[in-house]
């Protein structure tokens, strides 16, 4: 499996940064082996831009956000929320931040067109709407 992928530029919270920084270290600590879609994620997250919860432009996808992706292979929109590990539950569309496609969504708009791969090859979602971000209502603390 190959996760090699153009790296972008993308925006994360201060906040967001801090707390997907412990979530690695604590992957880390309890890893048997290396995983090809961190190593990826490590890469995009390190060139991110990092902003302010204040400073966040209102259509970036930050934790706990909600968007509506379309997803061109299948020809389908769906709506996820970006959250951490602990609250993920596909059943309810919340998807981990940790899982490729959370890590292929934070930090991009909509109009924006996420990838990641895996062994089945490459998918891609494009963003079209970004119906809820906290920090654009005004909730800081999630």
């Amino acid at each position: 499996m190959t996760t090699e992928m153009p790296t972008e530029t993308i925006i994360i919270t201060e906040l967001d940064r801090q707390r997907i920084e412990q979530l690695l270290v604590e992957f880390d600590a309890r890893a048997v082996k290396p995983d090809e879609h961190l190593e990826w994620f490590r890469k995009k997250f390190e060139q991110a831009t990092i902003v302010s919860q204040e400073e966040v432009p209102a259509d970036v996808v930050t934790m706990n956000s909600t968007v509506n992706l379309y997803d061109m292979d299948f020809d389908v929109t769906e709506s996820y929320t970006l959250v951490y590990p602990v609250n993920a539950d596909i059943f309810e569309n919340r998807v981990s931040v940790l899982n490729p496609m959370g890590m292929a969504i934070l930090g991009h708009r909509p109009g924006d067109v996420a990838r990641w791969k895996n062994a089945h090859g490459e998918h891609q979602l494009e963003l079209r709407e970004l119906v809820f971000q906290p920090e654009r209502e005004g909730v800081m603390n999630l």
